[in-house]
């Protein structure tokens, strides 16, 4: 493509993305598989350029304010990922003097709003969360793209030796800090045709994801139950926990999501998971489980702003009146999930949210509500790495405390 014409499509895939109909990922998706004359370093351009404008986007709507053009094609050209000289071959001479204006804004002496770009719902309550200074260190890494995070199937192999078979494909992949299971890798490496990811033997999943499986302990025979298991990632860092033993079960409402998990569940290795579509946290199947289950992981439905690294676009579709909804259905799918447990077992429910209102809030109704079940110190259950990842005894993941997405997790014992 010519400059003007690159710049031309991003202007559109930028139209597309900002009517926020849909998550930003698949309307890109969808936008580069009708525009087949796209080339690789064309899709990454656009890509980047997009993401970079929903992470600043209030500090360019500032920024846009006077300028010729749509609105769309100013924010392209404030957030171009590509290459200078290409775009300033696709700009008017009066396009190009507006630019160097608008970079040349000493963005520090910008109003709070425009310099951490988030609606005043969500940065209100983690100011007051965080303080200060944490909270201008969250965001800050919020501005940056989130690294890749590989499991490793201890089913198949050992971390050190999948280390190896990725550094043999040109791939520098580091043991993450926290999960045994982890390997980081930077960078997107096309990781989907090699034999290590189509033999089953990684898997990519977020450290602070591994870490949720990590606290549910699911051991060898146990009857296990992840109940949000949606595409199956934790389902099957459990499974391979429990070496192939036992039962597992695979909850979810939505039969697309489980039909994800099942060529991930085929290259693993595993035959102990059972994939298992309910109508809602209520149904019979559950019913019939009750009282006979060890472990239950509730990943529960959430706003998602743990991952806004990753999912930018969350910010601006996310709204307090969905917060609101989302912790009604979060506590009904945790005291749904409850039933399951035996004497004895254990109850994790787990967020990707940073906030409060859908994490230490929905715990203490649960908790008041449920003698029965005594809260466990999640910073004992992580043993040597509990004080650096928890919080008033819940774990609590950051992306600028831990490189992870925001976690968040509480354990109980039903006694």
């Amino acid at each position: 493509m010519t400059p003007r014409q690159l710049l031309d499509a991003c202007t559109t895939l930028l139209r597309e993305v900002l009517r926020f109909d849909a998550p930003a990922d698949g309307v890109v998706s969808t936008f580069f598989r009708k525009q087949k004359s796209l080339g690789a370093r064309e899709r990454h351009t656009l890509a980047e350029t997009v993401y970079d404008v929903l992470r600043r986007r209030l500090l360019y709507q500032h920024l846009a304010q006077g300028a010729a053009g749509t609105i769309e094609r100013r924010f392209a050209m404030l957030g171009w990922a590509g290459d200078a000289s290409f775009l300033k071959a696709a700009l008017t001479q009066e396009e190009q003097t507006w630019l160097a204006k608008a970079r040349a804004v000493d963005r520090s002496a910008l109003p709070p709003k425009l310099r951490h770009n988030l609606p005043d719902w969500i940065a209100q309550p983690l100011q007051a969360q965080l303080g200060d200074e944490g909270f201008w260190a969250l965001v800050a890494a919020l501005d940056q793209a989130a690294p890749l995070d590989l499991r490793v199937n201890l089913f198949k192999t050992k971390r050190d030796a999948a280390q190896a078979a990725l550094a043999q494909a040109g791939i520098d992949a580091q043991p993450t800090p926290y999960s045994p299971w982890g390997l980081r890798v930077h960078g997107k490496p096309a990781l989907n045709k090699l034999d290590i990811f189509t033999g089953g033997e990684i898997e990519v999943q977020d450290e602070g994801s591994q870490m949720l499986a990590l606290l549910t302990d699911a051991k060898r025979g146990e009857m296990v139950v992840d109940f949000c298991a949606g595409a199956g990632g934790k389902t099957l860092a459990l499974g391979a926990a429990m070496k192939n033993t036992g039962r597992l079960y695979a909850f979810d409402t939505s039969g697309h999501r489980l039909d994800s998990l099942k060529p991930r569940l085929a290259r693993s290795g595993l035959s102990n998971v059972y994939p298992v579509q309910i109508t809602h946290e209520r149904d019979d199947r559950i019913k019939r489980l009750a009282g006979k289950i060890d472990r239950v992981l509730v990943d529960a439905p959430c706003s998602g702003l743990g991952t806004l690294r990753r999912n930018p676009d969350l910010k601006w579709r996310q709204s307090p009146q969905a917060i609101v909804e989302l912790t009604a259905k979060q506590a009904a799918i945790l005291n749904s999930a409850a039933r399951l447990l035996k004497s004895g077992g254990r109850l994790v429910y787990a967020t990707c949210s940073p906030l409060a209102q859908e994490n230490e809030a929905v715990c203490e109704v649960f908790s008041r509500a449920h003698p029965a079940f005594e809260k466990l110190d999640a910073s004992a259950l992580l043993g040597a790495l509990g004080e650096r990842l928890t919080s008033a005894g819940n774990l609590r993941l950051w992306p600028h405390l831990h490189s992870t997405d925001g976690f968040f997790a509480s354990v109980w014992q039903k006694q």
